[in-house]
């Protein structure tokens, strides 16, 4: 899942599948579409941690895990930003129409939110920075491939992967290093041929100060993960939400 500090929680592209004509509208009325998606995590932040501060000795924000409900909170609530600006430069009421939609479907999320509780890793594991890859040698098959790397904690939990890095190899392999902070444990390498045939390639984690030497090419591991799962639910308080 990732997790809330990790990055764009939502992509133009997921954006784009709850709604057909987000990206036509942006260009037509001039609307930075990437600027609404962090200012509208900007504003699940404040309200997350509101939130959470009403416990006695609440989590801290980089403990919180994206779910499927805080997800779709967000692309509605971006949703709901685009055509809030559109209606005003436009004063146009198909605009006021999509606005008010996606304002309720942003609440109905929130609701879900708050019925499920708030997913918290314990030990969380932010997302891993892009790996060094460089050549090394080696007989790997000639051609391109991408590196991933996930980082660890203690229990063996893995965060959301990097984004990949590509090299091209001519008769050699390569080999692959990560620059991780002291409170990483250790990391995993996912290697392909194309960015979504990246599969895990080391049996166990490796230690951080390790270098990985890519072998023959392995697709029996599994798929890059998608991030780090709660270690428990944060039950919240059942309050009206603004807006």
């Amino acid at each position: 899942m990732g997790l809330f500090t990790d990055g764009a929680i939502t992509t133009i592209e997921e954006l784009s599948g709850h709604d057909t004509q987000l990206l036509t509208v942006a260009n037509v009325e001039g609307i930075d579409v990437t600027r609404k998606l962090l200012l509208a995590q900007e504003e699940i932040s404040v309200e997350v941690t509101s939130l959470m501060g009403r416990h006695a000795s609440p989590p801290a924000l980089e403990q919180v895990v994206v779910t499927p409900a805080i997800k779709l909170w967000h692309a509605y609530r971006t949703l709901e930003l685009v055509y809030r600006d559109a209606y005003h430069s436009q004063l146009n009421d198909r605009y006021a129409s999509k606005r008010d939609e996606y304002q309720e479907l942003a609440r109905w999320a929130y609701s879900h939110v708050i019925q499920s509780g708030l997913g918290i890793a314990a030990d969380p594991v932010k997302r891993a920075t892009p790996p060094q890859v460089v050549p090394s040698a080696g007989s790997l098959d000639d051609g391109t491939y991408y590196v991933s790397v996930a980082w660890t904690n203690g229990a063996g939990e893995e965060g959301a992967s990097s984004t990949p890095s590509e090299i091209q190899t001519a008769g050699s392999s390569f080999s692959v290093r990560t620059a991780a902070p002291a409170t990483v444990r250790g990391w995993n390498v996912y290697c392909g041929r194309g960015q979504e045939m990246m599969t895990l390639q080391n049996p166990a984690p490796l230690t951080t100060e390790e270098a990985w030497i890519q072998p023959a090419l392995s697709s029996n591991g599994r798929a890059v993960g998608n991030g780090q799962e709660p270690t428990y639910r944060l039950a919240v308080p059942r309050i009206l939400q603004r807006g």
